[in-house]
Order: C-alpha cells, then structure tokens, then sequence
C-alpha cells in the first residue's frame, strides 16, 4: 500500500488546479493524483491542422474569476494570454432565418428587432413579480417573470452553453446568485441594477474578456501537470473510508491516504461515492456535442463577432457556430478564416449517429444559408469528444444536497465537471476550495455566485 497525505482522482483541470493550490498553500503535504487515461486535462483538448487550431471541448474562459485569475499569475500563462473582449465583439441570433445582432447594454434592447415592443414592455412586469419558493425549470422561470416571448433568447443562451433543454434544466441549480437576487429584492430587475449602481464606478466591473492561448486551451493543463505527481492510466475501482483515512483500489494498487479530492466529473464521482451512500440519482444526464470545424482560405463576408445561436424554435441543423478566427486570429492561417459549428446537445442526440461526411454536409447547407462563404474549405473535420456535458436538472439539488452531506466525513472533498457548474471559472473556484479547506484544516462556506449571461 502506498501512503500519501492527500489523494487526488482525476487529473483534469479540477484534479490539476486543486494540486496546484495545495502546492502552493501547503508546500509540505505530499499530493498523488490518480488519472485513469493516458493524458491529463479531461475535456480541454486542443487539435491543429494544416494551420489551423480548433478545441474539442472548451473554447475558453471569461478573465473575471479570481481563482483562475490567481492560477494564471502563479504559472506565469499570464504573460500567454489572448484576450477577445466582449465589449468589442458582435453575437448574433438567429432570427426568421437571419443573423441578427444580440444587444449587450440594456438601453439597446430597447430598439433591438429581436422584441417587439409589448414583449420589452413584458419584461418590467418583473418588478412586480413574487419570487416563488420552490425551483423551476429555467423555460418556466423566465418565462413567469419576463414573459414567453424573451424565451428563444434565453433558449439560445443555454443551448450555447450547456448544449442543454431551458425546459428540464433547474434555475436553482444552473443559477443559484440570480435566484438569490431575485429573492433579496423582490426582482431580477432590482436586484440586476442595483449591483450595476454598486460596480459603477470599479473599472473592473465592465465586460470580461474571453481567454485563450495561441497553441490552445490545452496550454493550460500542460504547464499546470508539470512537476506533479501524476500516475496516469490508473483508474479508480473502489473506495472506503477507514478508521484512520480513506483507501482506494486501482487494478493494480492500493493507495491511503488522511484527504480525498474527488475530482472527476460528476457521473465518474457518483458511481464511487455510491459505495459511501446511494445517490439519489445513478447518473446525472448528459449532453453531447460535436464540433464541426471549418477552415477556408479567404474569409468571404463574415460578420465581425464571435458567431452565433440558434433557439430551438429557428429548426436549425447547428446549435450555433463561432467564428473563432474572429476572436483569435492565430487560428487560422493568415486571410483564412476558423469556423466551428456545433451539432447534436440535449434535444437532438440522433444527429450525432450522422457519418461524419453527412455531418458535414449538412452543417455547409445550414452555415450557407446565414453566412456568404466560399464554395469549399480547405478543411472539414468533425471532432467527436467522448463524454458530454452534465445536465444541471431538476434533481441536481438533491445530487447537490447528497454532497454535502458525504462531506461531512472527515477528508473527503467533491469537486469536478458538473457539481458547480460547466465552466473552467467553475472548476477552478469549486478546486481552489477544497485546497483552503485541506491547508486550513477546516471547511468553509461559499456564496452562490451571480453569473451573468453573455450571448
């Protein structure tokens, strides 16, 4: 048996960032993380071809989170960084069959076409909307206080980020700070403006900026492996707590330890902890997604921006499509132009049993219809990650309530893809957390965060 102070399952970037941080806060504990595959990094993997530079799963992530701001600095891939800012991008909905542009500032969705005026009207009855007690689905929520017509925007929103259904997904679970808004004043609205007031005048309050790297997201993982101790194609089997501190089984050893992170996403998480308690769900769903990449010489008549969405009411082959040499022009040759569209998600899981030529075709035959691109890329691929993305859905508060109550045992610590949230910004705070709690000796409590919702 092997004897280390802290066990770390899963070296993704949860399992990487919390060993980072308990390098940093506690320089003297010993940390062995466990990966079951022959790479670290979980989702976030980069792809480059003939020039040009897609990401199998995550794209990016926004510049305000203190956690990932403060690993960012500690690595030195600050100096790295490429910035997109959201002030200075266009996104665009699909709407009656073209690109229409989303508004970012409230006064502009004053004479945005994608409202009519009694939809903008509809909107301010939020002011005198009760917050109800119980959880909702988000399509239900958004709906009672902002009115049925607002809601293919916000379909676009969450298609765009969980690839997910606003009709099964939980408010609470998905967006527990505006939740909490809502129910300290009375209002969304209330509560949305009264911390513009509060953030006025902090120049560090206006629009984020998307973040990558010009080799790729992967850059991330890569410097943050480095120098840990990582025992890759060791797989978890099993799990107990003794007396003492917690054991874990692989196909070959036995590892011991007095702290357990578990790192893993939230269905590889649960299938362990069952033998702890049972879940109150065997798995949480996913939502798989494929990423359609497009690469073109010249750049025909793009829109300036970041791409676009399309709620589910367009009947669109894509969910959307990102022109991500817009964004960061290092990924595509010089004159060419990166385009990745994405295909499948919560509703429409039978487009990925598509070949990939199909897949191809049709996703041309949608983009050709809302954008003027040349007759034929130079590169076509179609990037099938395994896994998906977890469904934060109206049983997540319970999967939510079943953490904390394992987390009551002595050294055990649960983070990872899907409990918190989908984003890196996610993983990186929910890993900075349990760093704290292991070096402090002590576990503390975290707000909800208010996340705002960028088109």
């Amino acid at each position: 048996m092997e004897n280390t102070d802290v066990l770390i399952v899963g070296a993704g970037v949860s399992g990487l960032s919390a060993a980072h941080f308990l390098r940093k806060m506690a320089p003297g504990l010993n940390v062995v993380l466990l990966e079951k595959s022959q790479r670290v990094g979980g989702a976030i993997r980069s792809h480059r071809e003939q020039g040009f530079l897609a990401e199998w799963g995550p794209h990016g992530f926004l510049d305000n989170a203190p956690a990932s701001q403060e690993l960012l600095q500690d690595t030195g891939l600050e100096a790295e960084v490429k910035k997109a800012p959201l002030a200075d991008f266009h996104r665009y909905l699909c709407h009656g069959g073209k690109l229409v542009q989303i508004p970012q500032k409230p006064l502009r969705a004053l004479t945005t076409p994608l409202l009519s005026p009694a939809a903008k009207f509809r909107i301010l009855a939020d002011l005198w909307i009760r917050p109800l007690a119980e959880d909702q689905t988000i399509g239900q929520w958004a709906g009672r206080r902002f009115g049925k017509r607002v809601l293919p925007l916000v379909d676009a929103a969450i298609s765009g980020s969980f690839s997910g259904d606003f009709n099964r997904l939980s408010i609470d679970a998905v967006m527990p700070g505006l939740r909490q808004l809502e129910h300290q004043y009375g209002s969304v609205l209330k509560g949305v403006l009264s911390r513009a007031r509060q953030q006025k005048n902090d120049p560090k309050k206006g629009l984020p900026a998307m973040i990558n790297f010009s080799q790729g997201l992967e850059r991330v993982v890569t410097v943050l492996a480095r120098d840990l101790d990582i025992r890759l194609q060791t797989p978890v089997e099993k799990l107990e707590r003794t007396a003492e501190c917690w054991q874990l089984a692989t196909r070959e050893d036995l590892f011991s330890a007095r702290e357990l992170v578990m790192a893993l996403p939230v269905n590889g998480s649960l299938g362990l902890l069952a033998a702890l308690a049972p879940p109150p769900v065997e798995r949480v769903p996913v939502s798989r997604i494929y990423n359609v990449v497009l690469g073109f010489s010249d750049e025909g008549v793009i829109p300036p921006g970041f791409g676009y969405l399309a709620p589910e009411c367009e009947q669109r082959f894509t969910l959307g499509a990102m022109f991500s040499s817009r964004m960061f022009p290092a990924r595509a040759p010089a004159g060419g132009v990166l385009i990745e569209a994405l295909v499948g998600g919560r509703r429409h899981p039978e487009r990925l049993e598509l070949d990939d030529a199909e897949i191809i075709t049709r996703v041309r035959q949608d983009l050709a219809e809302l954008l003027d691109l040349p007759q034929e890329p130079l590169l076509a691929r179609v990037l099938r990650p395994e896994g998906g993305i977890p469904q934060l859905e109206m049983d997540h508060p319970a999967v939510l309530a079943y953490r904390r109550k394992l987390e009551e045992q002595a050294g055990l610590h649960i983070c990872g893809f899907g409990w918190d949230g989908i984003g890196i910004n996610d993983m990186t705070r929910a890993a900075r957390k349990a760093a704290v709690d292991i070096a402090q000796g002590s576990r503390g409590e975290e707000k909800a965060e208010v996340k705002p919702v960028y088109f």
